[in-house]
């Protein structure tokens, strides 16, 4: 005669809780990825909106990215990494080049008389140009912004710009603005 096992029954009347403090465990332990933009200041808005700016052409440096991702700036096609140089050279300005933007001396309080540039870098993308490039272009101009911040600060104080107490960072902003404007994307024809 064989013999039978009986088989025995799982109390499944826990395994709901289990179930759910296993649920409650990987929500508290799981990071979710945060979706981060750019870092960009707004202007504030203007009282007038109907006066025009007036810069002199000089302040100005065009940047044009095509559909096809080229990028033109200050009136020559360049390669994505030549863009910060090239932002850098016209900020500073360090021959006092007359078709490079002026520089006025000011008064900042807590650092003394400071050339700050009037350079202004004016970006236009096409409504073709591809959402990596724009980063891309975006993430160079605020490089140069950066590094220049960043050389002032150690000159001034040793530190670079992000390891110094929000005064002093203050006082590198007004030093040197990041003054970049965007237009409106449109049709940009060629490497324009």
């Amino acid at each position: 005669m064989a013999s039978k096992r009986k088989v025995q029954e799982v109390n499944a009347g826990s395994m709901a809780d289990i179930a759910f403090l296993l649920l409650i465990f990987f929500l508290v332990a799981t990071t979710m990825n945060v979706d981060t933009g750019l870092q960009r200041v707004l202007p504030p808005i203007a009282e007038n909106p109907d006066t025009e700016v007036d810069i002199k052409q000089r302040n100005i440096m065009l940047v044009f990215v095509n559909r096809f991702n080229q990028i033109n700036a200050g009136g020559e096609v360049i390669d994505i990494t030549q863009l910060k140089d090239k932002a850098k050279d016209f900020i500073l300005n360090v021959y006092d080049d007359e078709n490079l933007p002026e520089k006025e001396m000011q008064e900042i309080e807590g650092y003394g008389q400071y050339p700050v540039s009037q350079g202004v870098i004016s970006l236009q993308n096409d409504r073709g140009t591809s959402y990596d490039t724009y980063i891309q272009v975006q993430n160079e101009l605020t490089r140069a912004v950066n590094e220049i911040r960043d050389e002032v600060s150690m000159a001034k104080w040793g530190k670079k710009f992000l390891d110094l107490p929000e005064d002093q960072r203050q006082i590198i902003t007004k030093a040197v603005p990041s003054k970049i404007s965007e237009a409106e994307p449109r049709n940009i024809e060629g490497g324009r």
